[in-house]
């Protein structure tokens, strides 16, 4: 079942790429969910083809996806126990403006439990995949996260949620913090891929608040079977609705957690 799984999520992201890619430099439809949190024509049509295809081979099961008629959990009856969770265009902002940062991410979840992940670059043309308990892999090579163990050494992502207005004291703070004892942080515009390169060593830790279950849910298996490791900022278990996100190698991550915290 897995081997299926894992085909049919690897298929329906490297599709969805493929029409990201080839719209990439088009002129875009933008529409806005927000103040500052757009959509466009290739955020759906991706979506569109992710769902079509994982419904051919895989009828009953459900969805939890970003776009508007999936943004709800939409679930046959038949079947309640197996979940596709989908991000069609992670990085939309960066999509929009013609930013090269962006990429399909797709999780499967069986009885609430993370099976399988990936997240695909188009551009870069990399697959970031993992199933649980069988490591991760970036284009069919095993992956881990970095050796790094110091701060000073380390370098890190980060991303801004979209009511960064309603939150700009604390994610200052928190910034500053780390810019002070780190080599450097990124803010590349794309949580799945952040969190990819934290499974892949090109990151030493990701954090993030306010992401939604599309944003993190492959990432989270990626990083773990890559030997990272992820909290909420307190230190405590990190599920795909917590309300904030901590990653890292794990040789760094009392001190991420120990930079994270605003008095």
């Amino acid at each position: 079942m897995i081997e299926k799984i894992g085909k049919v999520g690897r298929q329906a992201a490297l599709a969805a790429g493929a029409v990201l890619r080839l719209n990439y430099l088009k002129p875009h439809e933008v529409h806005l969910k927000g103040v500052i949190d757009p959509v466009t024509e290739s955020d759906l049509q991706a979506q569109e083809i992710i769902i079509n295809l994982v419904r051919q081979y895989f009828p009953d099961h459900g969805f939890l996806a970003e776009e508007e008629g999936a943004g709800q959990e939409r679930r046959s009856s038949a079947d309640k126990q197996n979940r596709w969770i989908i991000d069609p265009l992670d990085g939309t902002v960066n999509y929009a403006h013609g930013f090269p940062m962006f990429c399909v991410s797709i999780a499967y979840e069986a009885d609430g439990e993370l099976q399988y992940g990936v997240i695909y670059d188009p551009l870069r043309d990399e697959v970031f995949e993992a199933r649980k308990g069988a490591g991760a892999r970036l284009n069919g090579q095993p992956i881990q996260v970095s050796r790094t163990e110091s701060m000073e050494r380390g370098l890190f992502a980060t991303g801004f949620p979209y009511d960064i207005r309603e939150r700009l004291p604390e994610t200052s703070a928190r910034l500053s913090s780390m810019l002070a004892l780190t080599q450097g942080v990124r803010r590349a515009g794309s949580a799945a891929l952040d969190m990819a390169y934290v499974a892949c060593g090109r990151f030493d830790g990701f954090y993030e608040e306010n992401l939604k279950p599309w944003d993190t849910a492959a990432g989270l298996l990626i990083v773990t079977e890559a030997g990272g490791v992820i909290t909420t900022y307190d230190g405590g278990p990190y599920t795909i609705f917590s309300p904030n996100l901590a990653a890292s190698n794990g040789k760094l991550h009392a001190a991420l957690l120990a930079a994270l915290k605003v008095h």
